[in-house]
């Protein structure tokens, strides 16, 4: 059994790994700056997508539909762990957690449904609405 005579003596190994470490990566970064190439010309400063000239910004707005479609997969996705994480472990939880999972996957369905009815997944025009004129469409022409 080896006794360590003071606590610091275990610190010296990480601190000095840790010099190490911030010693080397300055010393790459401050030579990357000195030894690196240097461009001038007027076609390092312009966008290249694919031999495409560049016709307006690159900054585009997204709808919000994007977004909250991300956001929607990201708490189902969360939740799919969850339910995973509960299924691994069913034997431990016994009835308590299934009755736990079954509350939890019931908000989740009303959460979906409440989604889905607010119209949060709509993109474009209304659907009704391209029916609706779809068949007044037919109706005059027949």
């Amino acid at each position: 059994m080896i006794l360590q005579s003071h606590p610091s003596q275990a610190l010296w190994p990480i601190l000095l790994y840790g010099a190490a470490v911030i010693l080397l990566v300055s010393g790459m970064l401050v030579l990357a700056y000195f030894l690196g190439e240097r461009h001038k010309e007027i076609a390092t400063g312009t966008k290249y997508e694919s031999g495409i000239k560049p016709t307006g910004p690159a900054r585009l707005r997204f709808p919000v539909h994007f977004y909250l479609v991300a956001m929607f997969f990201v708490v189902f996705d969360v939740a799919s762990a969850f339910i995973i994480a509960w299924s691994i472990s069913i034997r431990q939880v016994g009835w308590a957690g299934y009755i736990s999972i079954s509350i939890f996957i019931g908000i989740l369905l009303c959460l979906l449904l409440y989604i889905v009815r607010i119209g949060a997944f709509d993109f474009g025009p209304e659907g009704k609405k391209i029916l609706r004129a779809y068949h007044e469409m037919l109706q005059k022409d027949g």
